[in-house]
């Protein structure tokens, strides 16, 4: 594949960026209406191990994040996330063959190591052409893209399984990946120089890893983003279960969360319209305060039972939709603020921050969606305590980027 030379326009830099990013999106989201089929299929005697078919994906990416920066700085960005690709394709086409639920989860993780290509390089290339509020930005743009597709995946996703199955899921990320290769491989020249690549060697890797977490800002911001990620995880990982057993919305589950993703997505344009005014710090600030009120007062309504019955539902939809909105008004800003000072090394950067961070959401994710006990309880106290973390952490960072 011959290497494209003109530097794309940014409407289509946006856009490639935003479906590139949006794999990991489409990886997660339309295996959500699935998971009641491969429980029953693969693991009936605890249903609730079919959300690991969620985390174990993102343990895989977020292992192998921790390569492909470094990578991606020795051979430069278009070979690693096509050979990202490569690899995520070979672990959808195992999924596909899977007769157990431990061989599932052996080929999500595959495939989440090699999503872990398309991740970091997305946020490099962006780094390579792009700094500052004005990063910023162009993350925002990049997070509205990608909010679409979580929109229309879990809809996607039960269409696939009601003609197909379950198993049709894995063509269709294998299609998926196919035509993000070729879009990147075409349109996207290569933006990271000869002269400026860092050799690949243990040693290396090592002193790019105590750089980049010798930053005390870097590292502040691994913590935050590690608790809001746990807690959109944690969110991911249950919210099926919730529409189904605890309001008996299963079957319109992809419609409710189509919409929510789609009314959420506006976060990401409300984020780029005002952060170059206000800042990144302030708005994550203000973000993670509304959020803290939000789950606090949701968990005291449903642990106390003074939520009305006619207003439980809408009151969950309400609240969701503000953990996905907290997510598009705060992902992007962290980023940037995290990549602002690593210019030199994005690569590497956007690795140790990406891996540390979504190891260590799991973490915190994959307890609080096992602790479904059939209400949204355990989900609301994860988020609450997983914000007000957060935001007792931003204090820490002192200067706005």
């Amino acid at each position: 594949m011959n290497t494209p030379q003109s530097p794309l326009g940014k409407r289509e830099f946006i856009a490639l960026m935003g479906m590139t990013s949006a794999s990991i999106a489409f990886s997660i989201d339309a295996m959500l209406p699935s998971l009641p089929e491969i429980g029953q299929a693969l693991t009936p005697e605890a249903i609730n191990r079919a959300q690991l078919v969620l985390t174990s994906f993102v343990l895989g990416m977020g292992i192998g994040t921790f390569f492909t920066g470094p990578l991606s700085d020795a051979f430069g960005r278009r070979r690693v996330l096509l050979g990202g690709f490569f690899l995520y394709m070979i672990g959808a086409l195992l999924g596909m063959l899977a007769g157990s639920l431990e061989l599932l989860l052996a080929a999500r993780l595959i495939q989440g190591l090699g999503a872990a290509g398309p991740r970091v390089v997305a946020m490099a290339v962006i780094r390579d052409r792009f700094s500052g509020r004005q990063m910023a930005q162009v993350m925002s743009f990049v997070m509205m893209v990608f909010t679409l597709v979580p929109a229309f995946a879990p809809s996607m996703g039960a269409g696939i399984i009601y003609l197909v199955g379950w198993r049709g899921l894995f063509g269709a990320f294998v299609l998926f990946a196919i035509i993000n290769s070729l879009w990147f491989g075409l349109r996207q020249p290569e933006t990271l120089l000869p002269e400026n690549r860092r050799e690949f060697r243990p040693a290396k890797l090592w002193e790019g890893v105590k750089e980049v977490l010798a930053n005390r800002t870097v590292r502040t911001t691994i913590m935050v983003q590690t608790m809001i990620f746990g807690s959109l995880f944690g969110m991911l990982s249950t919210t099926q279960q919730v529409f189904d057993i605890t309001f008996g919305q299963g079957a319109n589950f992809p419609l409710w969360f189509g919409g929510i993703a789609l009314v959420a997505g506006t976060a990401s344009v409300v984020n780029a319209t005002f952060v170059v005014r206000l800042g990144m710090r302030r708005i994550i600030r203000v973000t993670l305060m509304v959020q803290i009120m939000l789950s606090g007062g949701f968990a005291i309504l449903v642990w106390s039972g003074l939520m009305p019955a006619t207003l439980y539902f809408p009151a969950f939809l309400l609240w969701m939709t503000s953990v996905f909105f907290m997510a598009g008004m705060t992902i992007g800003n962290l980023n940037a603020i995290a990549m602002e000072p690593m210019g030199h090394m994005a690569g590497m950067a956007a690795s140790v921050t990406s891996a540390l961070f979504t190891v260590s959401a799991v973490l915190i994710a994959a307890p609080i969606g096992l602790a479904f006990d059939g209400t949204p309880l355990p989900l609301a106290i994860g988020v609450f305590s997983c914000a007000a973390v957060a935001l007792a952490l931003m204090q820490m960072i002192r200067r706005e980027p």
